[in-house]
């Protein structure tokens, strides 16, 4: 679990890391050596061309070397594979043979250098097929190295200084959470700030191609904030979090199995049942195709990839700046054409079509919806690095209202979002044109993810001026609204989650708690890591019954268990998630971050039958009112990102309204896809 100290520093890696890279290098370098020796055996005795002395030395140190390397390879794997993921105790002798190993990397790189001479000067006359083996080992040697420098990149920890983390005497003797000393203040203060910084520079590495101006540098600022106090507390390692999930999710399939099959979701006490789930069902298909076209043309080509493009290649790029004049941002026109396409509207028939996007400002357009005699507002969920950013601003902001008893805040980005459109629609007089061209028409808001939340937040400031308004919010985040605000809009707003969702389920109070039981069942899981992953990737890909893995070890003392992992080692990370372990009644779970919930009524669409199917099933939806408390944990699945897709829960709706419950593997490619809020 914690980071390998090594070479005087802690690093992004754990000690039983090396089983996987350690046993494919071994594999690579057996190979080698048999060709090697193979090379060798057949010109032994015949070393008679030019430069035959140097290419048998050559050889022969190549078979040495590689001998050496293989050896310290076996040695490292299986001394990593010991051990648990919090006993580190059999892997103690693993730092000493990282060092042999680091050293054997000098004389392959001298082999390396005097293969590469013998080729260059010494191999003529010599048969062309030694020299392009020997050029073969030469070339392999250096992409090794390369390689091998590219992973220290990669797992190098710009928090790992043992010398700068070194905790002061006291905090050695009485465990940093009990410093109360200006000198235990000072380092908790300065170690934070250090992580503060470098999640920063991260970020501006990451959207480096955006423009440096106050505004985001605000929010990388914010963020920063906001992700390095979420893992200040913790030592995971990348693995120990995969290793972590996939516990979970098999935990989780245990549980599931054993429920009542007759168990249904609970209805929310002010849900209606009945002919209003039917119509709201209908109503919310009917916009989330206006959701899934504010996207523009990646969503229209995503779910049309055979007809898509060759639909949108003839209304790109024409010269309409006269019939255009309405749309903002669309240079070529193409998002605007796909969303003509999507929604079967006219031209006419749009008010404001605006693709101008900033952090905090987000696409959206405004048209006439004659079907439905509304006026419809749909907001784009996240499709630029922009949006991510303003996805990540997930800290609170009050949104005070007149006549809301309790405390009313959301989530800063949206709520940001929402008051830029807001200022579009009334202050430019979107709305007051679109009402004078239909002022019998009803106000409807949606959006999808980013959009949704959005869109709900935007129908909260609306709601006093357009009584009647109503909104769509399709797989909205689940930190979005105090609990005050969740209530309020239960009257005008309807959320809609498809299945495990991750997005709806996602709030930093719920990612809290998901960390503290990753450190929970790994801490009390007795197989090694290797072990974990392997099984986990098995049921991932081909299902099966949940493995048994303990999730408590037999005869393990409650101290134990409170006691902080890393010992007196830690930086900032003896913290009471640790220290939580044992109980979950422990004062350590109190909530650090204001609770979020979804908006409005939460209808909830499920597939019937069995988790795996094949791809020419039956598929079968259903659809029951929920409560946003019933999203107050993240659920581990492999559909937990696809079933958040805009055309899963197109599809879905479809589904439901349509009685078509035949699919061709749904979503099967969508199951790959990463679509963040």
């Amino acid at each position: 679990m914690p980071g390998m100290v090594a070479f005087g520093r802690r690093w992004g890696i754990a000690s039983d890391d090396l089983v996987f890279p350690g046993a494919f290098e071994m594999t690579t370098r057996v190979l080698w050596w048999i060709g090697t020796l193979i090379l060798y055996i057949y010109h032994k005795g015949h070393f008679d061309c030019s430069g035959g002395g140097v290419l048998h030395s050559y050889l022969v140190g190549l078979l040495i070397i590689l001998g050496f390397i293989i050896s310290s390879l076996g040695a490292i794997v299986y001394i990593s594979a010991q051990g648990t993921i919090t006993n580190p105790g059999p892997r103690r002798s693993l730092t000493g043979l990282v060092y042999l190993r680091a050293l054997l990397y000098l004389p392959e790189l001298a082999w390396a250098c005097l293969g590469a001479t013998w080729v260059s000067d010494d191999s003529k006359g010599c048969d062309p097929a030694t020299v392009g083996a020997v050029i073969a080992a030469v070339v392999a040697s250096w992409i090794i190295l390369l390689f091998t420098a590219v992973g220290v990149v990669f797992v190098f920890d710009p928090l790992g200084s043992t010398s700068r983390s070194a905790p002061p005497p006291s905090a050695e003797l009485l465990g940093v959470r009990d410093l109360e000393s200006s000198e235990g203040s000072q380092f908790l203060s300065t170690a934070r700030s250090l992580a503060v910084k470098v999640w920063e520079s991260r970020l501006k590495l990451l959207c480096c191609c955006l423009p440096q101006d106050d505004s985001h540098r605000a929010a990388f600022s914010s963020i920063a904030q906001l992700v390095s106090g979420f893992f200040s507390d913790t030592d995971l390692v990348a693995s120990d979090i995969a290793a972590g999930l996939a516990l979970l999710h098999q935990e989780q399939d245990k549980k599931e199995q054993s429920r009542d099959p007759d168990s249904v979701l609970a209805h929310s006490p002010s849900s209606p049942l009945g002919e209003d789930l039917e119509t709201e069902l209908e109503k919310a298909a009917h916009c989330m195709r206006f959701a899934a076209a504010a996207y523009g043309w990646p969503m229209f080509v995503y779910s049309n990839p055979l007809t898509g493009p060759c639909r949108l290649t003839k209304d790109c790029c024409r010269s309409r700046s006269a019939e255009y004049e309405l749309v903002g941002g669309d240079h070529l026109g193409c998002h605007f054409s796909s969303i003509l396409h999507s929604t079967g509207l006219q031209y006419r028939d749009f008010i404001h079509v605006s693709f101008h996007n900033q952090i905090y400002e987000i696409p959206f357009f405004v048209a006439l919806d004659h079907k439905r005699e509304a006026v419809l507002v749909a907001v784009r969920g996240t499709l630029s690095l922009k949006d991510v950013l303003t996805d990540l601003s997930a800290e609170c902001e009050n949104l005070p209202l007149e006549g809301v008893s309790g405390a009313c805040y959301a989530h800063k980005g949206m709520c940001q979002a929402a008051g830029y459109i807001y200022k579009k629609l009334v202050n430019d007089g979107i709305l007051s044109q679109a009402f004078s061209i239909a002022p019998e028409y009803k106000l409807v808001i949606t959006g999808h993810s980013l959009g949704g939340g959005t869109a709900a937040l935007l129908a909260v400031m609306l709601k006093n001026s357009y009584p009647t308004l109503k909104c769509y919010s399709f797989s909205p985040p689940g930190g979005l609204v105090s609990k005050a605000l969740a209530d309020y809009t239960k009257d005008f707003v309807v959320s809609v989650v498809v299945g495990k969702d991750l997005v709806p389920r996602l709030s930093l109070p719920n990612m809290e708690d998901l960390k503290r039981r990753i450190l929970k069942i790994v801490s009390n899981c007795n197989k090694p890591k290797y072990s974990i992953l392997l099984r986990g990737c098995w049921y991932e890909l081909f299902g099966g019954d949940p493995d048994d893995f303990p999730t408590e070890m037999e005869n393990r003392r409650e101290a134990e268990l409170s006691r902080p992992l890393l010992g007196e080692e830690s930086l900032i990370r003896q913290s009471s998630s640790y220290q939580s372990l044992a109980s979950d009644d422990s004062p350590a779970h109190t909530a650090t971050h204001l609770p979020l919930f979804l908006p409005g009524r939460v209808l909830h669409v499920t597939e019937d039958g069995p988790t795996r199917r094949s791809c020419f099933s039956r598929v079968r939806y259903r659809a029951d009112w929920s409560s946003e408390m019933a999203f107050r944990s993240i659920l581990i699945s492999p559909r937990m990102l696809s079933d958040h897709m805009p055309d899963v829960v197109l599809r879905a709706l479809h589904s439901l309204t349509t009685e078509r419950s035949f699919s061709l593997c749904p979503s099967a490619s969508a199951y790959n896809q990463h679509n963040p809020i």
